[in-house]
């Protein structure tokens, strides 16, 4: 018996009844909680497999390691088959297409972004800044663009930061107060982020987020595994980058509205990290995202120990619910498990708080959406077991998938493209390093043409050179971009990813690379900073 069956479901566990998660309304999101050792990861590893399946990639953050087993062919173990027989069909191990990455590039192929990217809202969030420190942050990015200067790297954000401290009396008039300490704190908080390895995210080549959304040659969707074990000892830096990803994802995707199955779907393991220590403005826009995305064709799907760890806001978003052992030790346990047993849709049958406490080892509470999308009756079930190996792969086994990944070479070499820091270096050595306005009828972030080292003939002529490169010209691995040439490069990549999601629509594909590159996002950083400033 597959796990997805012909009528557009994931078979999850069974109760009195089969229980199954409807793919039309996976994108209504999810919760998967519980207890330390009462299932979780087995829970995730059968959706996981279910979506796969049902060709629909799935991302999933791997705190413990035990989620690479997906990638490798399950043991038909006797707990496995004497489960699967009880639910009516024939234990057969299976395995399925997995792309490991690494934030540090260490476990899978490197994931990097550039500081424009990120935006002012979310690097403040990284790196702790109080509302004075987020101010001047914001002032340095508005100076970077109306200088025309990239904002790539860490390296890129210190030259800017610095050219701000030289000229403070010159930007308090434009922009208000800019203070030499304020900019020295800022300054030892990257710091303090280089030394934890920031310096290997903030860099190019930037994530194309349609890596993440590919299908085998049997339809199949992707599991792309983010090794996060040495991720989650840096708390803030996790929840930042789970937070960038949906923000992409929601800026870059057009709207799906409510498609017969979801185009990719995540799951945050330690969803707690997400929202410890938030600021209200940051979690309202979380709930604002989560809502939102769902018309994109994502569905989100949080994994935590207490179901108190998700805002009630965000929380109620959460349609497919998957709820493990809850321990009531203390008070606060207690009122966990009352307030996990008030989300479901009460059972006449079933104590609901009372059972939550009972539950055994793969046993867990499930309630999945509908008919019109209203909550089923909360059922107890037992969970079917997983058809890849339950556990982590060894390191040979990983080496392999990583070489045989459709996106083997694409992001292992860093590339330096020329940008703020060697742009200010060049200026500093001229003795023309200014923080003047754009000059009338210019636009901000883009600069006068004399501004720029390798103009090479302006707008046009970057255009020229990069088409040059794209069919072997000057192309190379490591080779610098002028910041003209960068800019041409973001403008074509731009209307071509425009051109592939067209025909991506046409044909139900998900084609194309990167989308709304460097000039979009100078305009708005990112969806939730640009939301925060209207």
């Amino acid at each position: 018996m597959s796990t997805v069956e012909q009528n557009g479901k994931i078979f999850v566990g069974k109760s009195a009844k089969a229980e199954y998660l409807t793919l039309k309304l996976a994108n209504r999101h999810g919760l998967v909680s519980g207890a330390t050792g009462t299932g979780k990861t087995v829970t995730l590893q059968v959706l996981a497999e279910g979506f796969s399946r049902a060709g629909v990639p799935v991302f999933a953050a791997d705190v413990k390691g035990d989620l690479s087993g997906i990638s490798a062919a399950g043991e038909a173990k006797d707990a496995f088959v004497t489960r699967a027989k009880d639910m009516g069909f024939d234990y057969e191990p299976d395995r399925f297409p997995v792309m490991f990455w690494d934030l540090f590039g260490e476990q899978g192929h490197p994931i990097r972004a550039t500081i424009s990217e990120m935006g002012p809202l979310l690097l403040s969030r990284l790196l702790d800044l109080n509302d004075v420190q987020e101010g001047v942050l914001n002032i340095a990015f508005r100076v970077a663009d109306e200088q025309g200067l990239l904002l790539l790297d860490l390296k890129d954000l210190r030259s800017v930061l610095s050219l701000i401290a030289e000229h403070a009396a010159e930007l308090t008039t434009q922009y208000g107060n800019v203070s030499k300490a304020t900019v020295g704190t800022i300054q030892r908080q990257l710091l303090v982020l280089e030394n934890q390895g920031g310096s290997k995210f903030f860099s190019e080549p930037a994530l194309i987020l349609n890596d993440f959304m590919k299908t085998d040659r049997e339809g199949r969707g992707y599991v792309n595994i983010l090794a996060a074990d040495k991720l989650i000892a840096n708390p803030r830096l996790y929840g930042t980058f789970l937070l960038w990803l949906l923000s992409e994802l929601f800026e870059q995707m057009p709207e799906a509205g409510d498609p017969d199955k979801p185009k990719l779907v995540f799951f945050f393991d330690e969803a707690h990290l997400l929202f410890n220590d938030a600021p209200k403005a940051l979690l309202d826009k979380i709930e604002q995202v989560v809502r939102l995305i769902r018309s994109k064709g994502v569905g989100v799907y949080f994994v935590t120990q207490n179901p108190l760890d998700v805002p009630d806001n965000v929380l109620a978003q959460m349609g497919n619910r998957v709820q493990h052992a809850l321990r009531a030790f203390t008070p606060r346990d207690q009122k966990a498990v009352r307030a996990a047993a008030e989300t479901f849709r009460a059972n006449p049958k079933l104590d609901t708080a009372k059972v939550i406490m009972e539950l055994g080892k793969g046993e867990a509470l499930v309630s999945f959406l509908e008919g019109n999308g209203t909550p089923s009756l909360v059922e107890r079930a037992m969970i079917a077991p997983p058809s890849a190996r339950l556990g982590v792969v060894s390191p040979d086994e990983r080496k392999a998938t990583i070489q045989a990944s459709p996106c083997r070479g694409k992001y292992d070499q860093e590339v330096d493209s020329e940008s703020a820091y060697e742009v200010l270096a060049q200026r500093a050595k001229a003795g023309t390093t200014t923080v003047t306005a754009p000059a009338p009828g210019q636009a901000p972030g883009q600069p006068a043409p004399q501004d720029q080292p390798g103009a090479g003939g302006g707008i046009l002529g970057g255009i020229g050179g990069f088409i040059g490169g794209l069919f072997g010209t000057n192309r190379g691995r490591g080779t610098k971009l002028s910041t003209t040439q960068y800019v041409a490069r973001e403008v074509t990549r731009s209307i071509a990813n425009r051109v592939a999601g067209q025909i991506a629509a046409d044909f139900g594909k998900s084609i194309g690379g990167r989308t709304g590159g460097t000039i979009g996002r100078a305009i708005v950083r990112g969806t939730l900073g640009g939301m925060l400033r209207r």
